[in-house]
């Protein structure tokens, strides 16, 4: 059981949040973390690399003199990989590195991470986030009193929270996301995470769904 305290928007502790880490992740597999940050990783690539085998090339095949008698090195055609203007002897070509990993897996490395966040003291909890109206200038304020305005941070919320995220899109460093968007990179990547109380609510809540459907 781990103790964390709630600040609210001016930096004042107003309680303490008491989290099960056995219940949101008994244990930190770190192979499992590196297998989905790194599946993560390879969907993000853009897999469009692309150049001209000599199949592709402009010119003609024919051989470009007779093999003997000129005095010059044999040639083949001009489109040859070795002399300019010929194709590339190992042309790439666009792939896709995109792949998948079990579903189950992939939930447990996301409760894995923010259970490491919670024991590396990279995390904090605020009582809650309301804006009425996008102000960049009032969320840089309650990262600094926090202090986390040095760090990139990634701020957790319950639910997508538009004003939330209009308020901080604009401030280096620092994203937004809600509880269903999180996974292993997005949390792991950030040096500091600040949770609202309702987000960490959710958390726990799927973490009991998830030791509920495994039993």
């Amino acid at each position: 059981m781990a103790s964390l305290p709630i600040k609210d928007s001016s930096g004042a502790e107003v309680g303490q949040y008491e989290i099960d880490l056995d219940q949101l992740s008994p244990r930190i597999n770190r192979q499992l973390l590196h297998d989905v940050v790194v599946m993560y990783q390879a969907n993000r690539r853009q897999g469009s690399a692309s150049t001209r085998s000599r199949g592709a090339v402009a010119g003609s095949s024919q051989k470009m003199y007779r093999q003997k008698g000129t005095g010059n090195a044999r040639a083949g055609a001009i489109r040859s990989g070795v002399r300019r203007g010929g194709g590339h002897i190992f042309a790439k070509q666009p792939r896709d590195y995109s792949y998948r990993l079990p579903r189950k897996a992939i939930q447990t490395a996301t409760r894995m991470a923010v259970a490491s966040k919670i024991k590396d003291e990279q995390i904090t909890v605020i009582d809650e986030l309301a804006f009425d109206t996008p102000k960049t200038a009032t969320m840089a304020g309650i990262l600094k009193v926090l202090g986390v305005d040095s760090k990139t941070t990634l701020v957790v919320t319950e639910a997508h929270d538009v004003m939330v995220y209009k308020s901080a899109r604009n401030i280096p460093g620092v994203t937004v996301s809600p509880v269903s968007d999180l996974n292993a990179l997005s949390v792991l990547t950030p040096r500091h995470m600040l949770v609202t109380k309702a987000a960490l609510d959710r958390l726990q809540e799927q973490a009991v769904g998830a030791k509920k459907a495994k039993s």
